[in-house]
């Protein structure tokens, strides 16, 4: 066993270790729940790092026997390779940077213990996900992300949103999951093994293959956001907002995209699993981006944006580049753990998630706005920050699929991923500035109250007291000053905690460092161990450049106009009568209750009332015909009883009787 075998094994097993310890502390513990979540995510980060350095360009397998199955054989096996090593790295980091934000964002929850226990689990959980080198081992990591996504969603029980949401995550992921069990049972049977290695050297019917990937396509559907399975993400933000960084950057909504690449030779033989990719990619990216143009809570525009970036990542597989689907998938790790973290530090100052209640913070919170800013440029790909390499790598080679026939799929698979990420390009740009203009420049829209300390103290306790815009957050800190602001219209907003201020060190370190990424890491595609590593192209710029950074212009212009005619209206005036059907994303969510879950409550009152009526009703029926065949039998014999007696006493006598004049006549 090498020094990187065991490095992969670290890399899961410590933040289980850890988790599994901090389950079992009182929920009260924040000290030590806070040690065992940082400890445990930097010590993965560090194992991290140092299977980058051991593997040095290569790539190593190793595993043993688990179980065997009348001849199907399930291995702990590692499958490791520096594409492996850089995504372990960036799920530790991001995971790090949210225990130690969480930490001061949840500083007075009473539930602290179980929720750092819970991310520890969540990430190690990932990290399964990235080293696993059997299906088995890869599905075990798989769900157990469901699981803790659910728990760490519903967290804060107080808000009514949050338990629907954390359900409708969990239902909705598994309904995709159902589709990818069944997916890697079919890869397994067939191939005899579920050991990747073995599933990628088998040779499968072209049916065969076809059907396992478009099974496995519907798990990655819905663990990654993808259309119709998305529509559970937005909901999602009514969880904390650290675990929203979380699973948007690192966790969740990455396993989907990582795991086909893992699988990616499966679908290179599959070019009709391809296609049907490359058109949910297309869908999702631009249903993603129109919805997030709409929104007026912060942390919705940040869960559509993401959305939208996931389709980006399955335009890249679906043209047949998985180096380019990682490199987006990196990057994106970085800015968008960056935007949420931020968005936290500024709900945490205004008390509300809505822009509409924001404004004006440009000067109190300029760390927050100058770090904000960087992680909204790299989610518009303006260069040279990471988000333009990585975005535009993905548009160079739908570009080659659509107009040279490159890769394994048709070539208007190509032109369908190419011109929506061109289009994905321009709104990503607009909805960028927008939020942007809407948060930190302008002025403050904050509604006025006058502050009665005295009141404010009691709303801490029952945030019902407060008349402010609502929330779907779950910092308790600031529930208790969500609503009551005290601020002259031309000014920024105050807080029953005082003025709008940059996030104390435990909230604004995290941010800071996350930045640093989020602007340099594209220029990672010029260093050659890197590029080695994803396997990406030499990087050349050529004229079709021009086309993305002018779609960039022009949409963060039409933003910046509209804002600038009259800065204290929303830009997204400008959508008109399209703006409703863009805010409640075309209503689909509406269609899924409609055509989904109103007939599966049918159904399911159906299924009681029959199970209550014939099953139950034949139970309890035949239990009230024996109870009164009974009753029946025991009036009767209730009844007969002085009879019997009078009969026996009776024949007694006569016996007697008989017998006396019997002796009698003898004598």
């Amino acid at each position: 066993m090498n020094a990187a075998t065991v490095l992969a094994g670290l890399l899961p097993a410590v933040p289980f270790g850890l988790a599994l310890v901090g389950l079992l502390l009182p929920q009260r513990s924040r000290a030590g729940a806070a040690g065992l979540g940082i400890g445990g995510a930097a010590v993965a980060l560090a194992a991290a790092i140092g299977l980058v350095v051991a593997l040095d360009g290569r790539g190593a397998e190793a595993g043993t026997g688990w179980v065997d199955f009348g001849g199907l054989s399930v291995t702990l096996t590692l499958r490791l390779d520096p594409a492996a090593a850089l995504v372990a790295v960036a799920v530790a980091a991001v995971a790090l940077a949210v225990q130690v934000y969480s930490v001061g964002y949840l500083h007075d929850d009473d539930r602290y213990a179980p929720y750092a226990a819970q991310i520890s689990l969540f990430t190690a959980a990932m990290l399964l996900v990235v080293v696993a080198g059997d299906l088995v081992m890869l599905l075990l990591g798989w769900e157990v992300m469901g699981i803790c996504s659910y728990l760490l969603i519903g967290h804060d029980r107080r808000l009514p949103e949050a338990p629907a949401a954390a359900v409708k995550a969990f239902l909705v992921t598994r309904v995709g999951d159902v589709g990818f069990l069944l997916g890697i049972v079919i890869l397994g049977v067939r191939a005899g093994s579920f050991r990747i290695s073995d599933v990628l050297a088998h040779d499968f019917g072209p049916g065969t293959l076809t059907a396992a990937c478009l099974l496995l396509l519907a798990g990655v559907a819905g663990k990654s956001a993808q259309f119709p399975l998305h529509t559970w993400l937005p909901d999602a933000m009514a969880g904390p907002t650290p675990i929203s960084a979380l699973i948007h950057a690192a966790t969740m909504v990455a396993a989907g995209i990582y795991v086909l690449t893992r699988l990616f030779p499966l679908f290179e033989r599959a070019p009709a699993a391809l296609a049907v990719l490359g058109v949910l990619a297309a869908v999702t990216l631009l249903l993603g981006a129109l919805a997030a143009t709409a929104q007026d809570d912060i942390k919705r525009v940040l869960a559509w944006s993401t959305v939208s970036q996931l389709g980006y990542m399955a335009g890249a597989l679906a043209v047949g580049s998985p180096p380019a689907a990682l490199f987006h998938l990196l990057s994106h790790a970085a800015f968008k753990a960056l935007l949420f973290l931020a968005a936290g530090a500024v709900i945490h100052a205004v008390g509300s998630n809505l822009m509409s209640a924001m404004g004006g913070l440009r000067r109190p919170m300029p760390v927050t706005f100058w770090c904000t800013a960087i992680g909204l440029a790299a989610l518009a790909g303006v260069p040279p920050l990471a988000g333009f390499w990585s975005k535009d790598g993905i548009l160079v080679v739908a570009e080659r699929a659509a107009r040279h026939h490159a890769g394994p799929t048709a070539a208007w698979v190509g032109w369908l991923v190419w011109l929506a990420g061109l289009a994905g390009v321009a709104l990503t740009a607009w909805y960028a500035t927008r939020l942007l203009l809407r948060t930190f420049l302008g002025t403050s829209r904050a509604q006025t109250h006058p502050v009665d300390p005295t009141a404010a103290h009691a709303g801490a306790a029952s945030p019902a007291a407060h008349p402010g815009p609502a929330r779907s957050d779950s910092s308790p800190a600031e529930r208790g000053a969500s609503s009551a602001i005290d601020a002259p219209a031309g000014s920024p907003a105050h807080t029953p905690a005082g003025p709008p201020h940059d996030p104390p060190g435990l909230l604004r370190w995290p941010v800071v460092l996350l930045a640093v990424p989020s602007a340099v890491l594209g220029l990672a595609v010029f260093v050659t161990p890197f590029r080695d590593a994803l396997a990406l192209d030499a990087t050349h710029l050529d004229s079709f450049v021009v086309v993305p950074v002018a779609l960039l212009l022009a949409g963060a212009a039409l933003a910046w106009w509209r804002w600038r005619a009259d800065p204290a209206a929303d830009p997204a005036t400008a959508l008109g009568p399209l703006r409703p059907a863009f805010a409640r994303a075309f209503w689909l969510d509406e269609v899924q209750h409609a055509l989904v879950v109103r007939p599966v409550r049918a159904l399911g009152r159906l299924a009681r009332r029959a199970d209550e009526g014939l099953v139950d009703g034949a139970v309890e029926r035949t239990g009230r015909g024996t109870a009164g065949l009974g009753g029946g039998l025991e009036s009767l014999h209730r009844a007969g009883v002085p009879r019997a007696v009078v009969a026996v006493l009776g024949g007694a006598l006569l016996l007697g009787l008989a017998a006396v004049l019997a002796l009698g006549g003898v004598a």
